[in-house]
């Protein structure tokens, strides 16, 4: 007993000595985000007869943090439900409290350091690897990154991951998202131009049927390569990305697709930014889709926050459209930002990357036009405090006879998403 209290006076003291004695980082810190949304065409067209969907849902996390000289660790415990969606006199959730984070970072030396854990993987833009921060559930990784940091302007991460559904005594199959990968994530900074180039080899299970009395799981690789370069300058932004897969896809068919973005802004003054974007992600034509073991054509942006890309109603690459016709998205976004408040007006134009066609009835196929629609969003933010934001958003889809052979329901109807979103992130504490 002794011990034990001589324990807790000691780490008592060792909390109270100053920053230059033992140097630390702790910070306990939340989230609580519901939101509002109204759902009439949301991620695809509505079809004739059903009504749109409300309802409110709700992330709640729980952050902890603590870094000093030799390691660093985080854990953020993570709870997302629907208002409703179990009853007041509840035993259990319907999903349950997660661990969104959990990991360890060792530092080696000022260069060196090994993150390992529960963890969200996030490089540049968040096109190929993003966290997802609009799904309430959001992206974390099983993987441990190797980073190096030669000098403060350049940045070497290296990323590795390998799944199981659990322990087993012998070889089972796996159900999850990707078995593996390893990439390798460079970024240089040079005054006003960044300069990054991304390699990923992604590795999926996918079912050889090669020997029919034998089907086996075996992994498809793909590779993506590719560099993204920046620009920023007094009065104008620009950025540039190129991307090419190969390899093979989940079904273990030849993949051979591009991704190519070009964005420029321009400050008109410090309250108003006016840009022009642009975005090519190839696609396979609607015919050879039909055919079994055709090249696949489609780009896939595989673990990227794609609700930042091409319209926030989330029509294209978000839990969908992979191995579809491919897109190119042209974008004016207008922000517009005084005071307290921050609006934005992003109207986009789509067509298809590759030919849109739907089967006849005699098997002959009939070719539609590439043009999909235009998407306008529109969003309000307002910043009571570093704390606390208040943001909405109204979004309409004016889609073509394409988009409706691509996916489904009526382009006739009146396609559009409305959503209102308080976010509270408070600081419990924090020492340094």
């Amino acid at each position: 007993m002794k011990n034990l209290k001589f324990s807790f006076i000691f780490i008592a003291l060792i909390s109270l000595l100053p920053g230059s004695i033992i140097a630390q980082d702790i910070n306990i810190s939340a989230e609580v985000r519901p939101r509002f949304e109204f759902r009439n065409g949301y991620k695809t067209l509505i079809p004739d007869g059903k009504d749109p969907a409300s309802f409110i849902s709700q992330r709640t996390r729980l952050n902890a943090f603590f870094g000093n000289a030799t390691f660093k660790a985080k854990l953020s415990l993570q709870d997302v439900r629907v208002w409703g969606d179990v009853p007041q006199l509840n035993k259990s959730d319907v999903y349950g409290t997660t661990i969104h984070e959990a990991w360890g970072e060792i530092i080696l030396s000022k260069k060196f350091s090994v993150k390992l854990g529960r963890q969200e993987i996030a490089y540049d833009d968040q096109r190929i690897f993003g966290s997802v921060g609009w799904a309430q559930q959001a992206r974390s990784h099983d993987a441990a990154i190797i980073k190096y940091n030669p000098t403060k302007n350049h940045k070497i991460n290296i990323g590795l991951a390998f799944n199981a559904n659990g322990e087993t005594l012998y070889k089972t199959d796996y159900t999850g998202s990707y078995k593996s990968f390893q990439y390798l994530w460079y970024h240089g900074t040079f005054d006003k131009v960044g300069v990054s180039f991304l390699t990923l080899n992604n590795g999926v299970a996918y079912m050889d049927k090669t020997d029919t009395a034998n089907i086996k799981q075996k992994v498809a690789y793909s590779q993506t390569i590719g560099p993204r370069v920046t620009f920023k300058g007094d009065k104008i932004s620009a950025n540039g990305a190129f991307y090419y897969q190969g390899g093979k896809d989940k079904f273990n068919n030849s993949l051979s697709a591009m991704y190519f973005s070009a964005n420029v802004a321009f400050s008109v003054s410090k309250k108003f930014n006016v840009g022009i974007g642009g975005e090519y992600l190839s696609g396979t034509t609607s015919e050879n889709q039909a055919k079994a073991g055709e090249t696949d054509k489609s780009f896939k942006p595989y673990y990227g926050t794609n609700h930042k890309f091409n319209g926030w109603m989330d029509y294209f690459y978000v839990g969908s459209y992979m191995f579809s016709n491919g897109l190119i998205d042209i974008n004016l976004p207008l922000v517009f930002k005084v005071e307290k408040f921050t609006f934005k007006l992003i109207p986009h134009y789509y067509m298809a990357a590759a030919t849109v066609a739907q089967q006849q009835t005699d098997g002959t196929w009939k070719d539609y036009s590439n043009s999909l629609g235009t998407e306008i969003d529109f969003t309000a933010i307002y910043a009571l405090s570093k704390s606390m934001v208040v943001s909405a958003g109204y979004s309409q889809m004016f889609a073509t006879e394409s988009m409706q052979v691509l996916k489904g329901g009526n382009y006739k109807n009146t396609n559009n998403w409305a959503w209102v979103m308080l976010t509270f992130k408070p600081t419990f504490f924090q020492s340094k």
